[in-house]
């Protein structure tokens, strides 16, 4: 009966377990950044406690005569700290990320990185580390020897927390609702284990003290199988397991969705494997029956089984798309296709993992050292293994190199007299041709007819340049086009000087994001404003080179100062102020670019403006549904009451829209905004113009809603906040399903939002006012005809189609440039087969050209 009792809690312990890594992770994030230096820093630090509790607390619980105790109290302190630091995090993120510092050194960086979250959370690491061994010694006297089904139970529940918490907890009560509810889970468990085993004494320990000139107890010692062997294989175990882990998911990150949830899927396939391999080894037998050959054996079934999932990741690709086929479109074709791809890589290796750590624990228990040493030793390979892997190895030398690293690292575990046995130089033979015909492990989609023009594998992504058949160059990170490209010159140029002519006078400008280079150099091409971007990827910035010699890439008239940070971090810890704050298209499904989005982030912007400073915040409404939209505008209002929002162009398919605030301001004013426009370098002026952006009206009539609009729109969606990441967790499930449209997103949207003149112009019932009010009218009539009419190649059939509703729009709003422009583009097109249609056409643009709105509506 209390076998079972100590499997729930084991279960139950799990879960709360993996459950803080995962709520820890996101809180330090926000202060430490997701720059590659923080993320292997945190996880090095959760593991070194780990190894820390094992390892200071090992020999203590092994000879105490009450583990009962132990567990209990190791249970409390899990709980009662682990909380206090979820509590106490959000008021202390701001101080550790000014600690960095906005741009500090590698070495600074790292510093702080790992010492920080691994003091602050050592008390509960610590406890960690020693659950299991306490656990087991616990059991031992009921089960003789229940290390891998404690093993098994511990790791399944670690899976089921991570999803239940993933899927669920945190989307729905957020992070500090999640934490107090596992923390309740700790100290259940805490209490369950005093009242069972409080009292309970058992065997001192089972395991006797080597005596000289011979090793543990049982038979002689078989040689390879001596006590220095023994933490040797526990350490490469650690570090060749996670290795593969960090591998896999870095070569899976090319194919997959990388959401929040595919993370969560991934290292749940791992978790899967790891408890049923220690599973199948529930009873490893007595004491004295784990003998040399039988490591040796379980060593050669890793070794197959990472060769096969290795073999499985040149194919990912494919067994996404079947998996997610076969399951079906939406989002369990999404989801299907991420477990399986996961699944052929990882289950197979991970089940032999499972099975080799609790062998060679148990062999380290026959030769008399306690559990706890062999698990915190297995637990400092692991922590080394990303910082190894994931820093050195990846980025230098590639995925298919690191594969061969781990299988040879996996071959040399094995003892010297296993080599007299073929399968040692058989396998040697399989990782050689291995080596030599296999293609790089890489995933670079190349349309038809194009050509990729660089390709760098970085620490955090894999980054490339890929050309198509008409010469257009995107920007790839992790195989996924990112917004922009050599052909959106246009677009980009009204994405940087929209929110500058915005601004009175602006002299300094932030970008967050930097992508192509082609928003922020032409920001820069006005040699009056000093541009600074800040970009997580180095490989980006690098790209961006690529960019700048594309015909059409805006001239900067100064180079732009781009540096390689995490955007959240950079605004929180830098101390210079800014004329105008631009944030880029991130795309809000991606794992961690969702704290892009929360209010506080955006309270941080607020304090980096200038007196009068501006900040926009583009959002791409083609990579969201209307519901993420509604929680990230309600996180700006809430910050930003007087805000208001802008359509960046008129795409239909592409709609991108700008959440625009001066703090010190509410309304514009059309003069200063003619001011701006005529004060222009002649640079600035020519590349307005080929953008449309011509007169204020252009400007001010980007406007789409005013502050009452967007707060009526909000309405009560949830605030987007760092302990609620909504955003996060809401955004990739449109990403998943079958998309609806951009353009009916934008359709809908235009229809709920209606501009009006109080609270975006200071006179709303001057001239200009009524000329402003005709445009944003006339830009509503564009977009609906717009939704209707289908392109055809042939301007007689364009113009047949476009003539009356173009002429009823220019009569709406002359100021419309993007109505009568294309319409005499239209005319004139038709011009040598049929002069008569297009003087008639000329002719009837120029009377509608004639009207002048007087009367506002």
């Amino acid at each position: 009966m209390k076998v079972g009792l100590a499997l729930v809690i084991m279960f139950a312990s799990g879960a709360a377990g993996l459950v803080w890594q995962m709520v820890w992770t996101a809180e330090l994030g926000v202060a430490l950044g997701h720059e590659i230096v923080a993320v292997l820093s945190v996880m090095a630090a959760f593991f070194g406690g780990l190894a820390a509790g094992a390892l200071l607390l090992a020999n203590r619980i092994e000879h105490s005569r009450y583990p009962g105790r132990w567990y209990a109290w190791l249970e409390a302190l899990i709980g009662v700290w682990a909380l206090l630091v979820s509590v106490a995090s959000p008021a202390t993120m701001g101080t550790l990320s000014q600690w960095i510092g906005a741009e500090p050194s590698t070495s600074w960086h790292w510093t702080i990185a790992f010492f920080v979250p691994f003091v602050a959370l050592l008390p509960a690491t610590i406890a960690m580390g020693a659950t299991l061994p306490a656990m087991e010694r616990l059991l031992r006297r009921h089960e003789g020897r229940p290390l891998g089904l404690i093993y098994a139970i511990n790791t399944a529940g670690a899976l089921v927390g991570l999803q239940l918490a993933i899927f669920f907890f945190i989307p729905n009560v957020g992070l500090l609702g999640t934490s107090l509810l596992f923390a309740g889970v700790n100290l259940v468990c805490a209490v369950v284990a005093w009242c069972a085993w409080g009292q309970q004494t058992g065997v001192v320990t089972d395991l006797q003290t080597p005596t000289p000139g011979r090793v543990g107890v049982g038979p002689a010692q078989e040689p390879g199988t001596a006590s220095g062997s023994i933490p040797t294989r526990l350490f490469m175990s650690g570090l060749l397991g996670v290795g593969y882990e960090v591998l896999a998911v870095r070569v899976l990150a090319q194919v997959t969705e990388n959401t929040v949830y595919t993370y969560a899927l991934l290292l749940g396939d791992f978790l899967i494997g790891t408890a049923v391999g220690a599973a199948l080894l529930r009873r490893s037998g007595r004491i004295a029956d784990i003998s040399a050959d039988r490591i040796d054996r379980a060593i050669a079934v890793l070794v197959v089984a990472v060769l096969l999932g290795g073999l499985s990741l040149w194919w990912a690709q494919d067994t996404y798309v079947l998996a997610a086929r076969w399951a079906g479109p939406g989002v369990a074709g999404a989801l299907v296709g991420e477990w399986a791809a996961g699944a052929a890589a990882m289950i197979l290796p991970a089940m032999a993992m499972g099975a080799l750590f609790t062998l060679l624990c148990r062999q380290a228990q026959q030769t008399g050292l306690p559990l706890g040493f062999a698990f915190g030793i297995n637990t400092l390979g692991a922590a080394l293994a990303p910082v190894l892997v994931g820093l050195l190895l990846l980025p230098h030398a590639g995925a298919k190199f690191v594969l061969i690293v781990l299988l040879c690292g996996y071959l040399a575990m094995r003892t010297g007299k296993s080599w007299g046995h073929s399968f040692g130089w058989t396998a040697v033979a399989v990782v050689v041709a291995f080596a030599v015909s296999l293609t790089p492990l890489r995933f670079v989609d190349v349309p038809a007819g194009g050509r990729l023009l660089s390709y760098r594998e970085g620490v955090m992504a894999a980054v490339s340049v890929v050309e198509d058949a008409e010469g257009v160059a995107r920007l790839h990170i992790n195989n996924r086009v990112q917004e922009g490209s050599s052909a959106s010159g246009l677009v980009e140029t009204r994405l940087a000087q929209l929110p500058l002519l915005l601004h009175a006078e602006p002299r300094t400008a932030l970008f967050l994001g930097y992508g192509t280079g082609y928003t922020a150099n032409a920001a820069a091409i006005d040699p009056r404003v000093t541009v600074k971007a800040v970009e997580l990827l180095p490989e980006v910035i690098d790209a961006a080179g690529i960019f700048a010699l594309r015909a059409g890439a805006p001239a900067a008239a100064r180079p732009v100062t781009a540096v390689a940070a995490d955007a959240r971090r950079y605004i929180q810890s830098t101390s210079a102020h800014y004329d105008v704050i631009v944030s880029d298209l991130f795309h809000p499904a991606r794992n961690g670019a969702g704290s892009l989005y929360t209010a506080e982030h955006f309270s941080a912007v607020k304090a980096r403006l200038a007196p009068g400073g501006l900040f926009c915040q583009w959002l791409a409404l083609h990579q969201m549904d209307v519901a993420t939209l509604r929680s990230i505008v309600a996180a700006f209002v809430q910050v930003y009451p007087n805000a208001v929002a802008v359509l960046a162009s008129n795409s239909l398919d592409t709609p991108v829209i700008g959440l625009v605030a001066r703090p010190d301001a509410s309304v514009w004013q059309v003069d200063t905004v003619r001011r701006r426009l005529s004060d222009s370098p002649p640079a600035v002026v020519n590349a307005l113009k080929q953008a449309n952006i011509d007169d204020a009206f252009a400007v001010l009539g980007s406007v789409i809603a005013g502050p009452d609009a967007l707060r009526a729109f909000a309405g009560n969606a949830p605030v987007n906040t760092d302990d609620h990441p909504v955003v996060a967790h809401r955004a990739p499930w449109m990403n998943y399903s079958s998309r609806e449209p951009a353009r009916d997103r934008l359709a809908a949207l235009m229809h709920g939002l209606t501009p009006r003149l109080a609270g975006v112009v200071d006179d709303p019932h001057g001239t200009d006012a009524a000329r402003l009010s005709a445009y944003w009218r006339a830009r509503g009539a564009y977009l609906a005809v717009g939704m209707k009419v289908r392109p055809n190649p042939d301007p007689q059939v364009m113009l047949a189609r476009l003539r009356e509703p173009l002429l009823r729009i220019v009569a709406i709003s002359p100021d419309f440039h993007p109505a009568s422009e294309p319409l005499l583009a239209l005319a004139q097109a038709v011009r040598p087969s049929d002069p008569d249609l297009s003087a008639q056409v000329e002719a009837e643009l120029r009377q509608a050209l004639s009207f002048q709105p007087t009367t506002m509506h």
